[in-house]
């Protein structure tokens, strides 16, 4: 009998696009922050886009993790899902794709609880993303089937790189208030660390 590769197609295309999703939602973060480019974009509209990209990357790596126990290549427990290291195909790796799963729907979820935690525990709980990012990358290089293509290696530097570039701007960038005017101050449920 032979193997019908849709769900193992499935759980690749919904794991690398769930990175792309992480990724672009570490960079949205960036933005709202460092503000590169001014007042040409609202703070809330990069919020609402930084927050559907990051419950995008979730829908995708929930499907990612379906797809995986649907697929028969490599026997995984829906049990294996949220405890780390159960699957036995390289199990630090898949386990720290686990865990950033788990990260990135705690810091999701965080949105909903910022006021009764406070903006200080919120940010600091948001500094989280980095190692989410970091997790979701290690994850992608060692346990994903494509990660020694060359373009899947153009993909992963790629995002270190865009990721790398603007938490390296927003280390050194501090938007200046405009002339004559005190900074203004951003509401507390649009300002982001991430």
């Amino acid at each position: 009998m032979r193997h019908d590769p849709t769900f193992w197609i499935l759980a690749r295309a919904s794991g690398l696009t769930a990175y792309l999703l992480v990724t672009a939602s570490m960079l949205a973060g960036l933005v709202l922050k460092s503000r590169p480019l001014g007042k040409a974009l609202r703070p809330a509209a990069v919020t609402d886009v930084h927050r559907t990209l990051a419950l995008a990357a979730l829908g995708m790596t929930s499907l990612h993790g379906v797809a995986l126990v649907l697929d028969s290549t490599v026997a995984i427990g829906p049990l294996a899902l949220v405890v780390p290291g159960l699957v036995p195909y390289r199990p630090v790796w898949t386990g720290l794709g686990v865990a950033s799963a788990e990260l990135l729907a705690v810091l999701i979820a965080s949105f909903s609880v910022r006021k009764r935690i406070g903006t200080r525990a919120w940010r600091r709980l948001h500094w989280a993303s980095y190692g989410l990012f970091a997790a979701a990358t290690l994850h992608g290089l060692a346990a994903g089937s494509d990660s020694g293509a060359p373009w899947a290696i153009a993909l992963y530097a790629g995002a270190l790189g865009t990721v790398a570039v603007a938490t390296v701007f927003r280390a050194l960038y501090r938007p200046r208030p405009a002339r004559g005017r005190s900074p203004a101050k951003v509401p507390s449920a649009v300002s982001s660390t991430s």
